[in-house]
């Protein structure tokens, strides 16, 4: 049996074209997992109280919060497409490749996934450490694929922002959660649905 070595691994960038739809995913699931760990250990070391993080308010106020904040993301989304060129909000196709072919069903599952190990590493464990407004700057500057436009990296910070904001105000990580999971679930019911119109 051939003896593995380390040393033989090499790391380099892989355009988003190179990969296939299975390691897109994987790849996507895996980041999602390392986001969700990191965001936990951090909390804990915060001696931040995990349970209160998740609770459920005894009014449905969250719940307004996360789908108003959603509704304005998607209306504005709605208005940029239409006003400003396609070229000027160009993600590099990542979004595209994850949407455009996904079961409804898949979309849902991964518009929670995200949803979820995002908003507990960005607002629940980064803001709590350094506060919304920096907290948004470093989740603009993770959304990396965005960042060769201004107009996406406007609009990834102002919607960090927004999340940030809905959380201190709710003071339950589910209003941000909702409104996460809204935005990217509808994005990518516009994706998938205006693709196969193309078709």
């Amino acid at each position: 049996m051939k003896k593995f070595d380390i040393r033989k691994i090499k790391v380099r960038r892989v355009q988003v074209g190179e990969l296939d739809d299975r390691m897109l995913l994987i790849n996507l699931y895996m980041t999602q997992g390392l986001t969700f760990i990191i965001g936990l250990i951090w909390v804990l070391f915060q001696r931040q109280n995990i349970i209160h993080l998740f609770h459920f308010p005894k009014t449905l106020d969250y719940v307004y919060w996360g789908v108003g904040l959603a509704a304005a993301v998607i209306a504005i989304d709605l208005l940029i497409s239409r006003w400003v060129p396609e070229e000027a909000a160009d993600d590099g196709g990542v979004n595209d490749r994850i949407f455009k072919t996904r079961p409804v069903w898949h979309i849902a599952v991964l518009s929670l996934v995200v949803a979820v190990c995002e908003e507990l590493l960005f607002r629940g464990a980064v803001q709590h450490a350094i506060g919304p407004y920096w907290t948004s700057i470093v989740f603009a500057t993770i959304h990396v694929r965005y960042l060769r436009h201004w107009i996406p990296t406007a609009l990834v910070f102002s919607i960090s922002y927004g999340l940030g904001w809905i959380y201190q105000q709710t003071d339950t990580l589910w209003a941000p959660i909702i409104a996460h999971f809204l935005v990217d679930f509808i994005m990518g019911l516009m994706i998938r649905f205006r693709k196969e119109q193309e078709h």
